[in-house]
């Protein structure tokens, strides 16, 4: 069996406690201010930021850039916010995230999610002269904070905008790629238009768990779709490769509202395909991303079938949890058997063959009561013809071997656009 994609050096085992980091790991916004200042001297700046944006201290960038000396003495000027999906604070979980203002800057906060995830308007970028995006991503391309970096880009090119994206670290490490990779028929990079939505949660044939950053990212998609953005990356200092989240030293800020640990970023994209059926992935609990569950689920079955298949790093056990005003709207109230992802080994662990043994098991035991939300589910996941593979019995290991030589081509056509060692 054919594991997941080391890319530059596998991560240390799991289960020990955090490695000692060789110095202090600072994020891009305290890079800008004590290195790289004069990239927004005198400038009017705009600022794409949400609760993630913070320094090592847990101080916030919009704070930062309004009361920080080094920001007062180079004269920044903070004259535009926006917000990414999720609102401002993190804490929408809804479509139509109105704008706001904020209290302490007085500056209106622009959102920019209404249905799906929008462009900044070329309106609300006259009179702006750098593009700052500073947020956190979790490493998996379903994720739509790139999506809004890759709309950023696109609109800093058109209004002949700097673009500055202050990089932060991967959370589930940048050292491990897993596929599938997207199907470039179900992919759009384009910016959302009244007659064809933008899919910022399926922009491009990338892995599963990409293993970039933010900042990376950015720069593969400048040059991969000529993007033409005059785009500066401020890195992270001291981040390796192979680090986690909680070894960086960095506080940990939920990205969302149902991620509420480490954990649930790890299996998130084990499980985000699940939103598109008629499955529970467990909103409405305090473990969101970590469970499976819905009333028809034959969990013991499904258990004792995945048992029997000994994925590395996990094991499954039987529960029953109950959503409480779950967002999704799936079974709120009702007490579902279900299964928990229990995570032994988080080294060893890939999503994608999760992802795909849970599908493979449900249908097996339950086939009759799953149904889908296409082409949500395949967007997700990667393919139709996974989805295909799996409903008729195929090996999910099997199922997710052949998708690997396209996931080590790409990991290798990436390498020149890698910040970190």
């Amino acid at each position: 069996m054919l594991a997941s994609c080391p890319m530059l050096g596998q991560a240390q085992p799991g289960g020990a406690p955090p490695k000692a980091r060789p110095e202090k790991v600072r994020p891009g916004i305290s890079v800008l201010l004590s290195e790289r200042i004069g990239l927004v001297q005198g400038r009017r700046v705009a600022l794409i930021t949400n609760q993630t944006g913070i320094d090592e201290h847990g101080k916030s960038d919009i704070d930062l850039f309004t009361s920080d000396a080094r920001a007062m003495k180079a004269r920044v000027q903070l004259v535009a916010l926006f917000s990414p999906e999720h609102g401002i604070r993190g804490t929408e979980d809804r479509p139509f995230v109105e704008s706001e203002r904020d209290e302490k800057s007085g500056l209106m906060v622009h959102s920019l999610y209404g249905v799906r995830t929008l462009a900044p308007p070329d309106s609300l970028l006259r009179g702006v002269e750098t593009l700052i995006v500073d947020l956190q991503d979790i490493g998996t391309r379903t994720w739509t904070f790139a999506g809004i970096t890759l709309y950023a880009m696109r609109a800093a090119a058109r209004n002949r905008i700097p673009i500055l994206v202050l990089d932060r670290p991967n959370p589930i490490t940048g050292s491990r790629t897993d596929g599938p990779l997207l199907d470039a028929a179900l992919a759009n990079a384009d910016d959302p238009v009244p007659d064809r939505p933008g899919k910022a949660h399926a922009l491009y044939p990338v892995p599963l768990r990409h293993g970039m950053t933010m900042g990376e990212m950015a720069r593969y998609f400048n040059v991969t779709l000529k993007l033409g953005a005059e785009l500066t990356v401020v890195p992270v200092r001291g981040w390796r490769r192979s680090a986690w989240f909680d070894e960086t030293g960095l506080p940990w800020v939920r990205p969302s509202p149902n991620l509420p640990t480490l954990t649930s970023a790890l299996l998130y994209p084990a499980l985000v395909a699940f939103e598109g059926t008629n499955l529970s992935v467990g909103r409405g609990t305090g473990e969101a991303f970590q469970r499976l569950g819905a009333p028809w689920l034959r969990a013991g079955e499904v258990v004792e079938l995945l048992a029997d298949r000994a994925l590395p790093g996990v094991r499954f056990e039987v529960e029953r949890f109950t959503p409480r005003a779950p967002t999704d709207g799936k079974y709120p109230g009702v007490a579902l058997p279900g299964v928990r992802i229990v995570v032994t080994d988080r080294d060893r662990v890939n999503p994608a063959r999760i992802g795909a043994a849970l599908l493979w098991a449900i249908a097996r035991t339950s086939a009759d009561s799953l149904t889908f939300r296409l082409p949500r589910f395949d967007e997700l996941f990667g393919a139709a013809r996974l989805r295909e593979a799996l409903l008729r019995g195929d090996d999910p290991d099997s199922v997710i071997d052949r998708e690997l030589s396209a996931t080590v081509a790409w990991r290798e056509s990436v390498r020149p656009f890698l910040l970190y060692r």
